[in-house]
């Protein structure tokens, strides 16, 4: 499990095919501020919000194995860059975010990201069979952020979402980067998902 709270800003460096074109990839990422110490061989990290496996480690780099599947349902793991990292929690740490699986429910695409005041305000299509489970004042997760809906607006065939972003998230966190039309990894609250599962099954 995780919280959402980005530890550091890591960066992938090298991309290695696992096999043919259908299968997937290992990443390299240079691990920047994020304590790899207490990290061993099977431990979770999640890379913009998408949980991975390390299967191997250095003092300032680690590597993961990206399966075909992660990569089509993913974005930004394709590819040389940033990307927001954070290792699993222990039960002696702060949940200072929410609940987070690291499990990427679908792609939104940025419709806006612009300042407002002293923060920035982010709005983002979602596809519509997650509008269900965005609402306003519960949380969502972007690229491995955990953050709070203000404003939600459903359509024909997408469900639109705004969060607000203070200076600090943009800081230290890859966020800084998006654009109109930039692509971004989305996790539903957890508790959401069951509700919705529970409600479901009883009709």
């Amino acid at each position: 499990m995780f919280t959402g709270i980005v530890a550091a800003i890591g960066k992938i460096t090298t991309i290695s095919p696992l096999g043919d074109a259908a299968a997937g990839h290992r990443l390299t990422v240079d691990a920047g501020g994020l304590p790899l110490a207490d990290v061993a061989l099977g431990d979770s990290i999640t890379l913009n919000g998408a949980c991975m496996t390390v299967v191997a480690k250095t003092d300032k780099q680690f590597e993961v194995d990206v399966s075909r599947e992660s990569l089509n349902c993913t974005a930004g793991l394709d590819a040389i860059g940033e990307v927001n990292l954070e290792k699993a929690v222990t039960l002696s740490e702060r949940l200072g975010g929410h609940l987070v699986s690291g499990h990427v429910d679908g792609l939104g695409v940025v419709s806006k990201f612009e300042p407002v005041g002293e923060s920035w305000l982010l709005a983002v299509a979602a596809p519509k069979e997650l509008g269900k489970f965005i609402a306003v004042k519960g949380s969502i997760v972007i690229n491995g952020v955990s953050l709070t809906v203000n404003t939600v607006t459903d359509s024909a065939d997408a469900c639109t979402f705004s969060v607000n972003l203070i200076p600090h998230t943009v800081q230290v966190t890859t966020l800084k980067h998006l654009k109109s039309g930039s692509k971004v990894n989305l996790e539903i609250d957890l508790i959401a998902r069951y509700v919705e599962r529970m409600l479901s099954a009883s009709k």
